[in-house]
């Protein structure tokens, strides 16, 4: 994406935000987008689809803070379009390129018809390129490399494969580095070559008056590179926008909500800088049976139902697992909510597994027949002595 795409497109209308939204605003917008437009929610929709990667674009700027800087500065400077500055002025606050002239948008940017491919670097870069050197000094460095952005998704997994851990397949639809021409900007077959201009450094010496100062090579645009047949997938800026499957590794105990990242998997660098990363919110669907404990997360939960004659005269249960059964003892005269622990069913980790925590609840049954109903008249009476609620009486006086 080239200086020029900035110029043209508007990156905060696309995720329908204000200029000066916050970083939380626009990840807001653009995640509720993404959600609505992602090819899997609209299968065969090339309206959607097209929409989708137009919003992935823009997030891809606005969600970087120096990108979205460049982005604004750029915009600001070239809102009126392509051409040069006016009132004889070659830069805002008078320095002028000489009486009369006007500071062409193509003297930064590449003459038209010039050939050439790539984007330069941001518009504070270019600005330092201008002024950083003092009068008579040549450039001196080649152009800045610069890491890819990081690139944020979701993924939704079930409760086991959160417990064991899983490999998850996750389609994306992001920035990449183009297949076509696998990142070098030139069509299949054909190679970029070094800027005669400027040697390959991206920036030429340039005398204006009782100045000297260093700008932006105009034949490679301060790429350093001249692509003579330009990719016709990414037209030259080696990345494309496209949808690819990454295999996404859980690590066994992901809680839900935790984020994993993939080294590299996010856009691509620029000028042989590193890939950004990829950034995975995992969030895991709740277990019918089992859940994680609060206090140990890598103790499983389970409530199992019990009769008060199990509890009373002691009984041993089967109860499940995420593997198969187990065989829990219940003692007698257990109380009901106790929790009793099944030591090594629970998450595994390397060199130790939770345990599974059960805990026992009586239900009591919603009717009796006669016989029943007998039998528990007959025990009331013979416990009639017992009282539950002694304590709790006496300690209210």
């Amino acid at each position: 994406m080239t200086q020029r795409d900035w110029i043209e497109k508007d990156f905060y209308r696309e995720l329908g935000v204000a200029s000066g939204a916050s970083a939380d605003e626009i990840k807001k917008a653009y995640r509720k987008l993404a959600r609505e437009l992602h090819p899997d929610a609209n299968p065969g929709d090339a309206n959607a689809e097209a929409r989708f990667k137009s919003v992935s674009e823009a997030y891809g700027v606005l969600s970087d803070e120096k990108k979205r800087r460049e982005y604004d500065e750029t915009r600001a400077l070239f809102a009126g379009g392509g051409g040069g500055f006016g009132g004889g002025a070659g830069f805002p606050g008078g320095f002028g390129t000489g009486a009369g002239q006007n500071f062409d948008l193509n003297d930064l940017f590449g003459r038209s018809g010039a050939s050439g491919g790539g984007g330069a670097g941001g518009f504070s870069d270019l600005l330092g390129g201008l002024f950083g050197n003092r009068a008579g000094a040549g450039p001196t460095t080649a152009p800045r490399s610069q890491r890819g952005a990081d690139v944020e998704s979701e993924l939704r997994i079930d409760f086991v494969d959160a417990v064991r851990g899983a490999e998850v397949q996750l389609r994306l639809t992001a920035p990449g580095r183009c297949e076509r021409c696998g990142g070098t900007g030139s069509r299949p077959g054909s190679t970029p070559r070094q800027c005669p201009t400027c040697g390959g450094v991206g920036l030429v010496s340039r005398s204006q008056g009782a100045f000297a100062f260093s700008e932006p090579c105009r034949d490679c645009r301060g790429t350093g590179r001249i692509i003579d047949d330009p990719c016709p997938e990414c037209g030259g800026d080696g990345t494309s926008t496209r949808t690819r499957t990454i295999t996404v590794r859980i690590p066994a105990g992901v809680a839900d909500g935790q984020q994993i990242r993939l080294k590299g998997q996010g856009e691509p660098g620029r000028g042989g800088a590193l890939a950004g990363d990829l950034y995975v919110k995992v969030y895991v669907t709740p277990h019918r049976l089992f859940g994680r404990s609060e206090r140990n997360p890598d103790d499983l939960t389970l409530t199992v139902p019990v009769t008060f004659p199990e509890l009373a005269f002691g009984t041993t249960l089967t109860v499940p697992t995420l593997e198969s059964t187990v065989s829990l003892r219940i003692p007698a005269g257990t109380a009901s909510g106790r929790t009793l622990r099944v030591r090594g069913r629970g998450v595994p980790r390397k060199g130790k597994t939770g345990d599974l925590l059960v805990t026992v609840e009586v239900t009591v049954p919603a009717k009796l027949d006669d016989a029943a109903s007998a039998a528990l008249q007959s025990f009331a009476e013979a416990t009639k002595e017992f009282d539950p609620r002694a304590d709790l009486l006496g300690g209210a006086r």
